[in-house]
Parts: structure tokens; C-alpha cells; sequence
């Protein structure tokens, strides 16, 4: 066992882990974080994706001693109550089916946006391929993505 100190969403946690335990398994079961999912185990599903400095990281397959950075999950885009710009455009366009992936597709089009805020549609379908949807709401995605992007660059 080993004290990992981790920093999610904003506030440092010390968890007495094991090194090799997934980070989706301190996130879920120590720290009772329900927005990153179980799905396959193997990262090819992308459910359990979190933000690591901002940058999509599938957290079944993530070792926890070897994470640094700051972690954002699902409940640390909505900063101080209020909801993330792509979460908005999610309800907006009515995305969810149903809502197992939606964890892996917001936080994984926060990171396409983070590292290109103005993609075009194949950059869209490129930046979120291996992020499975079983009620294949793809295209509704894609234009919450879209909808995101044509109202940052409104303001």
C-alpha cells in the first residue's frame, strides 16, 4: 500500500492504495465519483475517460501512482454550480440515450475542444473515434460539439 495524493477537481485527496489500482477504481470506490464509468476494462470503450491536465485519459487502464496532474471528472466541469458550456450544448441537442457513454463523450469532446477550439466536422469525428455509443447518438454529438463551438466563438 502506498499514500497517493491526488488533485480532482480542484481539491487534494490522500488515498492508501495499492500503486498499480486503477485510477477508475480510487475515483469510484474511495472517492465515490460517479461520473467516470466501468465499461470494458481494456480502454477501448472510453466510459471511464477523465481530464489529466486536460487531456483525455482513460482511467481503467491508468495506474493511479503514475498520474500527475490535475484530474478533472464529469462533476468538475460544472464549476461552482454551473454547467460547462458542452454540457449545456448536450442538453440542448438532447444527446443522451441511455447516458452510459455520456461521461467518456463529454469529457473527451472538453479535451478535443481544450486542444482545438474551432474543429472542423472530420476533426470532430476523428478527436471522438473510440468512444463507443451504444444508442449510436453520434451525430447528435457531433452537433452539440458544433453547438459549443458556434457559441464560444459568438461571444
Amino acid at each position: 500500500m502506498a499514500v497517493v495524493t491526488l488533485s480532482i477537481n480542484g481539491t487534494p485527496h490522500e488515498v492508501d492504495v495499492e500503486a498499480s489500482t486503477p485510477l477508475l477504481y480510487v475515483l469510484r470506490n474511495d472517492l465515490d465519483l460517479k461520473g467516470p464509468r466501468f465499461g470494458c476494462g481494456l480502454a477501448q470503450c472510453g466510459a471511464c475517460t477523465v481530464l489529466v491536465d486536460g487531456v483525455a485519459t482513460r482511467s481503467c487502464v491508468t495506474p493511479v501512482s503514475t498520474v500527475r496532474g490535475a484530474i478533472t471528472t464529469l462533476e468538475g466541469l460544472s464549476a461552482g454550480g454551473q454547467l460547462d458550456p458542452l454540457q449545456q450544448a448536450w442538453i440542448d441537442e438532447q444527446v443522451p440515450q441511455c447516458g452510459y457513454c455520456q461521461n467518456g463523450q463529454i469529457l473527451t469532446a472538453r479535451a478535443l475542444l481544450n486542444a482545438n477550439p474551432n474543429p472542423t466536422d472530420s476533426e470532430i469525428r476523428a478527436g471522438m473515434e473510440g468512444v463507443l455509443c451504444r444508442c449510436m447518438s453520434y451525430y447528435r454529438i457531433q452537433a452539440a460539439i458544433k453547438r459549443t463551438v458556434q457559441q464560444s466563438t459568438a461571444t
